[in-house]
């Protein structure tokens, strides 16, 4: 199968940046992180691809288009690769883009959890950005909604603040029915961490219910797509706190 990337040229300067550029390129892929050492060796890549390519195929085109580009060879154990039916590339652009779905994880019926539905993603003029989270609750979908700086830790922190508006929605409709609680959910903070070899996104949560301000906290590890383990961190931090009070 031939490889599908942009550039024909070897060359032997390289950064994570390059690198992330060359491999979102391959046809299939959808999202990519590379982990290097400072030294410059690469540790770990991740990929998110869609069906159009094996993961086995994928691999290979990894192998073949960083050695044809950087002369870097990578070890087939270091790339990990998720394959979803419905991921949906994003590309990159400097005008503004349609939202687009980034995932969507399928609820399970019944299960008494505050539980992913799919998240998207609005790039807009003045390099800020708009995420809509959605979770499902009892049988019903709740979005949130939050807007920011289109920079990486603002990207992220953004995202966690709309999770944690998608789960104030759940809380309202229960108070719409006379049985919620008041409550406030408020961001503290998100940070990337490196343990164990991997990466984490730790999510801190300021709960405030009446007079009582509980101080939540939550963790990710990053597979491909950072976005979504702020996500799941924010729900690991908010669920049971929450869950006590609807």
């Amino acid at each position: 199968m031939a490889l599908n990337f942009k550039g024909s040229q070897p060359d032997s300067g390289w950064t994570i940046q390059r690198a992330e550029d060359l491999l979102s390129s391959l046809q299939g892929v959808v999202s990519v992180r590379v982990v290097a050492r400072p030294g410059g060796e690469i540790d770990e890549i991740h990929l998110l691809t869609n069906t159009e390519v094996s993961p086995k195929q994928t691999v290979r085109n990894v192998e073949s288009a960083l050695k044809a580009h950087f002369h870097l060879e990578v070890d087939h154990r270091k790339i990990s690769v998720a394959q979803s039916s419905d991921a949906v590339k994003v590309e990159r652009e400097p005008e503004p883009q349609k939202p687009v779905l980034i995932e969507r994880i399928v609820p399970s019926k019944g299960e008494d959890r505050i539980l992913l539905v799919g998240h998207q993603v609005e790039t807009e003029r003045g390099r800020r950005v708009r995420v809509a989270v959605s979770v499902e609750w009892g049988g019903a979908e709740f979005i949130g909604e939050a807007l920011g700086t289109d920079l990486p830790r603002s990207r992220l922190e953004t995202v966690a603040k709309a999770t944690l508006a998608a789960i104030e929605e759940t809380v309202n409709s229960e108070e719409s029915e006379g049985t919620g609680a008041g409550v406030t959910l408020a961001l503290d903070g998100v940070k990337e961490l490196e343990a164990f070899d991997r990466s984490y996104i730790l999510v801190g949560v300021n709960a405030i219910h009446g007079r009582d301000v509980a101080t939540l906290a939550g963790a990710s590890s990053v597979e491909a797509n950072p976005e979504r383990a702020a996500i799941l961190a924010t729900l690991q931090a908010a669920h049971r706190w929450v869950c006590g009070r609807i």
